[in-house]
């Protein structure tokens, strides 16, 4: 276990058990003497859906770096999850990926592609968290809201209701908001005084329909995840990833094209995808479940780096500060990295400076993948969004690497390293990169 150094200060509150205030709460414990990690619901055990995360039912995916951090968080992670029934394999030679219809090139990325559920993967790292000596579980306690000085220029901590309605003032030095896209802490900052916080959206208008199924036949042929990617030309799409002898399916629409959650409905959505794996795949299983709906209407970034005023003691992580389209399945990776930055910033030996780390979070996590989703969410015409000459760029030539990843295995793991944030879209510009591309696309962009 890592030491504490308590270079910080005696105790770290953070408000919400998700995935993010997991990955805050394991470097927040190199820092600080004491973290208590506050939630609504019940923890400590707990393999199924919670009742405050409903995105829970949903296929989720993790990125190749999403995966290396957490590795380099809980060394022998992959390897434990492996172990308990998670599929482990390449991103370019163990998935199946299809985009506009066409499968990718297959290659050995020495990327780690993991299939898992979200209560699978939730369970595993609170578990890792929970083992740490210095970090406490308050589970089953409501956040009413902030405890502040009497000018309101410091965050104090937190007032919370117990499971036995008490109320009480949890106080520290200090407070991570984790608490996701429902986050009260716009209307809190407006509270104490200070400026509203600038919020960015996108409308994509996503709609999912997740179902299970146990194998009666293996079509897989050792994939573990056959993944139809919705295009401009038909914006529709599944993720049916394989655990053991067991799939998870969901399937998915943009601008309000949803799938159907009744047996029909739903098996005629997924028919309709441009290649029948996904339809064979299901026809041969056994349902175990209906499908379950959830809607995901736009993509928001609140811009908290911009505020010209912000409280001391007090940050913002996760899907608090931006909520990004959950097909790209950045969502983990971002809170993933948005925790490494925070551990560079306690380092500093400067302690905590709110404004200061919010600006470090926008420029060196949030606003490659923000910028590189958006230009990617307007390549569906009716998304309502300015089309920049940089952008109406970017999808042209995005759609030439996407046709030259159909012949050729190293394009393809070029591609899926941007899409996994192991590497910058800079790097698929390189002159050698550019050269393939061009040599595999045959001069015409993918539809």
């Amino acid at each position: 276990m890592t030491a504490v150094s308590g270079q910080a200060g005696k105790r770290a509150i953070v408000l919400g058990g998700s995935v993010a205030g997991l990955f805050a709460a394991r470097v927040l414990s190199e820092s600080y003497s004491q973290v208590l990690v506050v939630d609504r619901d019940v923890l400590t055990g707990v393999r199924e859906t919670r009742r405050s995360v409903p995105q829970g039912k949903q296929v989720h995916g993790l990125l190749a770096k999403g995966q290396q951090v957490i590795e380099e968080l809980f060394p022998g992670f992959t390897e434990e999850i492996e172990a308990d029934g998670a599929g482990i394999g390449d991103v370019a030679g163990n998935l199946r990926w299809y985009f506009n219809g066409k499968p990718l090139a297959r290659d050995e990325s020495g990327l780690v592609a993991v299939t898992a559920s979200r209560p699978f993967l939730e369970y595993h790292i609170r578990r890792r968290v929970q083992a740490l000596t210095n970090v406490t579980f308050l589970e089953g306690y409501d956040i009413l809201s902030l405890a502040t000085s009497e000018d309101s220029r410091r965050v104090l901590g937190a007032n919370v209701s117990g499971p036995d309605g008490a109320e009480e003032t949890l106080t520290g030095d200090l407070v991570v908001d984790a608490m996701g896209r429902g986050s009260r802490t716009p209307v809190w900052l407006t509270e104490l005084g200070y400026p509203r916080v600038e919020e960015e959206r996108l409308k994509i208008g996503i709609g999912y329909a997740t179902r299970h199924y146990r194998l009666k036949t293996d079509p897989y042929q050792g994939d573990i995840s056959i993944n139809v990617i919705a295009s401009p030309m038909l914006p529709r799409g599944a993720i049916c990833g394989k655990h053991g002898d067991k799939i998870e399916l969901t399937a998915y629409g943009i601008l309000d094209d949803h799938p159907p959650t009744d047996n029909e409905g739903f098996l005629a959505f997924i028919k309709s995808l441009p290649v029948p794996d996904i339809y064979d795949a299901i026809s041969e299983s056994e349902p175990l479940d209906d499908p379950v709906a959830y809607r995901f209407p736009a993509n928001l970034r609140r811009r908290y780096e911009n505020l010209a005023d912000f409280p001391e003691g007090l940050f913002v992580v996760g899907d608090s500060v931006c909520s990004f389209n959950p097909t790209y399945a950045q969502g983990m990776t971002i809170s993933a990295l948005g925790a490494l930055a925070m551990r560079e910033h306690l380092r500093s030996g400067a302690g905590p400076r709110p404004k200061q780390y919010l600006k470090e979070l926008a420029r060196d996590v949030l606003d490659a993948p923000w910028e590189m989703m958006n230009t990617g969410d307007l390549g569906f015409p009716d998304v309502p969004g300015k089309r920049t000459m940089k952008v109406k760029m970017g999808h042209a030539y995005v759609g030439k690497v996407l046709e030259a990843a159909t012949r050729d295995g190293k394009v393809a793991t070029a591609y899926l390293k941007m899409t996994g944030l192991v590497t910058t879209p800079e790097a698929l510009m390189s002159p050698a990169m550019l050269l393939r591309v061009l040599r595999n696309s045959r001069g015409e962009a993918a539809a």
